[in-house]
């Protein structure tokens, strides 16, 4: 045990297996908690490795339910998704898988849905200042302009 660490390697791999079960963790929010609890030096380095070596911690894996759940749920763009997983110290390697979980069709869908409410709820605007605030409102989103611009005319 190190001298200065709280609790013992054992104990901390319990909490920490448990931690990782309940949901899907970068290996930045794992040394994080570890060092909340107090655990630091060779102890904390042996728990995440043997949370690596069991498959507790796995950044792709969360790369992907990450970028899986905000796109799903918070209808989040890929620049915005990218942000935040690179914020979280996750590898370009794992941004890349987690992004191509993302299907382009429903991807573009996606857009075409976020645009058609946004038209709805922006009234008594000209055509060019209620597409400018469609384009910020998505690009907040993390979504490309390119790709934004694109889908508008479309529709």
């Amino acid at each position: 045990m190190d001298y200065n660490s709280s609790m013992s390697e054992e104990e901390a791999l319990k909490k920490m297996q448990k931690y990782c079960a309940y949901q899907d963790r970068c290996h930045q929010e794992v040394r994080t908690k570890l060092l909340s609890l107090k655990v630091y030096g060779q102890t904390l380095e042996n728990v995440i490795m043997l949370l690596i070596q069991e498959r507790f911690l796995d950044e792709e894996r969360f790369a992907k339910s990450f970028a899986r759940g905000k796109f799903r749920i918070k209808k989040w763009g890929k620049i915005r998704i990218k942000q935040e997983l690179k914020k979280r110290g996750v590898s370009d390697y794992c941004i890349r898988k987690g992004l191509a979980e993302i299907e382009e069709e429903d991807y573009r869908q996606t857009i075409r849905t976020l645009i058609i409410k946004k038209k709805a709820s922006v009234r008594n605007q000209n055509d060019f200042v209620r597409d400018k605030k469609i384009v910020t409102f998505l690009q907040n989103k993390g979504f490309e302009t390119a790709l934004i611009l694109e889908i508008i005319k479309e529709i």
